[in-house]
């Protein structure tokens, strides 16, 4: 997919609260740009990954209201979105993971990050959606090597047929509502948590419409016992979830300050604040 040149029909952004340049793939044969701004903003155009770029950043979005990442022009590689950053917490609980899956791709932000700054970690990103992984060159996202692997399929059906353990599980699954209702329609959790390796944390992206939020929480608490919790993210309106394979660690020893300490001179993220976050977390019984 990252050999195929894709179209783009280019024009000026007609959300006047997101200013920038539209740059949709695939664009709908037999309509002309100005056709296809019109129906774009009156939301009758159908559902796809499209690119609002500005000065600064290139972003991946499926609806005006269906922001999905976010990137620096200037730096690729940063985090932006506020949950993207308080998400690498989990290297608070396992701080030197080998092997690390993602359900989700959007943009690649934590694929990015994650590759250049855990050397040791094999990288493997599902991402159900083709044309998602065909804009992975638009978004810098490196081309698959020992260490990155970026495979398209349904993230529960790829966890299913994997007996490998997991260190680290990233679930930011989303359609244009909100969270993948499919995660929720499989034992995707009970699966997820198995393949889970001792140390193992499965941290998830909560947000869209809260009312799908119950039935993920439901089967994550079933398959996951006392062993998760949940911690906002007000910046971005976001709700973090962290699960584990074993009873949850409680962070407050001087040992996982001082890890916090360690990660945010090498990372430059705030973990000290993510680790008083975390240690207010609400833990689900």
């Amino acid at each position: 997919m990252t050999e195929q040149r894709l179209s783009f029909m280019e024009f000026e952004s007609p959300w006047f609260f997101n200013p920038g340049t539209v740059r949709l793939p695939s664009p709908p044969d037999g309509l002309s740009t100005d056709e296809v701004r019109q129906r774009l903003m009156g939301g009758e155009l159908p559902q796809q990954p499209l690119i609002l770029e500005t000065a600064s950043e290139r972003c991946l979005y499926f609806t005006q209201g269906n922001l999905q990442s976010v990137m620096s022009l200037d730096e690729p590689d940063a985090l932006i979105a506020a949950y993207t950053r308080k998400m690498m917490a989990f290297l608070l609980f396992n701080p030197a993971p080998k092997r690390i899956k993602m359900i989700g791709l959007g943009g690649g932000s934590l694929a990015k990050f994650c590759y250049r700054n855990l050397p040791e970690a094999e990288i493997t990103v599902v991402e159900v959606d083709a044309r998602v992984v065909a804009l992975r060159d638009e978004f810098r996202i490196p081309a698959d090597d020992e260490r990155l692997h970026i495979v398209c399929e349904d993230g529960a059906h790829y966890i299913s047929q994997r007996s490998d353990p997991i260190d680290v599980l990233l679930v930011d699954a989303f359609d244009p509502v909100g969270v993948a209702p499919a995660l929720a329609a499989s034992n995707f959790y009970v699966q997820a948590e198995r393949r889970l390796s001792p140390r193992g944390v499965m941290v998830m992206n909560f947000s869209g419409a809260p009312n799908r939020y119950i039935t993920h929480i439901e089967r994550i608490t079933a398959a996951f016992g006392g062993s998760t919790l949940l911690v906002p993210v007000a910046a971005d309106d976001n709700l973090l979830l962290f699960a584990f394979r074993r009873r949850i660690p409680l962070p407050t020893t001087a040992k996982y300050e001082s890890r916090a300490q360690r990660l945010q001179s090498r990372l430059t993220l705030d973990f000290p604040r993510y680790l008083r976050r975390i240690c207010q977390g609400h833990v689900l019984t």
